[in-house]
């Protein structure tokens, strides 16, 4: 099994690091391509005003200067052309993606890329509170088992996988629970306005850390629980219910 390896925190992200060994686990033919630069946040953006620059670091290891999906598509149309990868994981993310967080995760739109180029994809990430002290010892020690079911089971071809781990010690998961997307009840997104040295003003994005109510069954509430959360995810987004209603309305003059 031919693996690629990719994420959005960049190609020098020590999430990678355990990526790559999850991926050893599985296969002794495993790729990287991952941003040059951290691209948290990107979500699905493709660079296509300005040129992509590509460096090789090793003989299956590159940077990419772009997004997450720019990564991904360079490595499947150009790296390996000619010998295509079976397997897509993205990540291992320093912090969860979960509920909302989906829309705009890069690691997540990285393995969206693939699924979008016919190959199984899987993102996986990491919950934590502290990002320094992010458990990486519990994606590493759980991972290659997880996915390695996950390719026993198989899933549609329109489907991603996401993965998250929670914020424990390995012999501290409380189990592997297949989850539903939830939605937070709480915005947690905010602008910290600041003063930079000449007097100006700038913003930064920041989350107020607020935990949410999420019902059972959802990606939130097996975080929250410690447990290891599995969600199939897609990107057929159209609202069955609101289709419904609004085929019924006359728009005629």
């Amino acid at each position: 099994m031919r693996i690629l390896c990719s994420n959005d925190d960049g190609i020098h992200a020590r999430g990678l690091e355990s990526l790559e060994k999850i991926a050893r686990e599985l296969s002794d033919d495993v790729w990287v391509v991952a941003p040059q630069e951290e691209q948290s946040g990107a979500a699905r953006a493709l660079t296509l005003a300005h040129p992509i620059r590509l460096r090789q670091h090793d003989e299956k290891r590159f940077s990419v200067s772009g997004t997450p999906s720019d990564a991904v598509l360079m490595a499947v149309t150009k790296i390996m052309k000619d010998a295509k990868p079976n397997l897509i994981l993205s990540g291992v993310n320093n912090g969860q993606n979960l509920a909302e967080d989906v829309t705009v995760s890069g690691t997540i739109a990285a393995a969206f890329q693939g699924m979008s180029m016919n190959i199984p994809s899987v993102a996986l990430s990491l919950a934590r509170m502290d990002r320094a002290k992010a458990r990486w010892q519990t994606t590493e020690a759980h991972g290659a088992r997880i996915v390695r079911r996950l390719i026993d089971a198989g899933w549609p071809d329109d489907v991603v996988v996401n993965v998250n781990f929670p914020d424990r010690e390995p012999d501290q998961v409380a189990g592997v629970e297949v989850t539903t997307q939830g939605h937070r009840n709480a915005y947690q997104l905010y602008a910290e306005e600041r003063q930079d040295l000449r007097g100006g003003k700038y913003y930064w994005y920041g989350y107020t850390g607020e935990l949410s109510d999420p019902p059972e069954g959802t990606d939130l509430r097996a975080i929250y629980a410690g447990k290891i959360s599995i969600t199939p995810l897609h990107l057929a987004l159209t609202h069955d219910g609101a289709y419904k209603s609004l085929s019924a309305v006359d728009f005629k003059d």
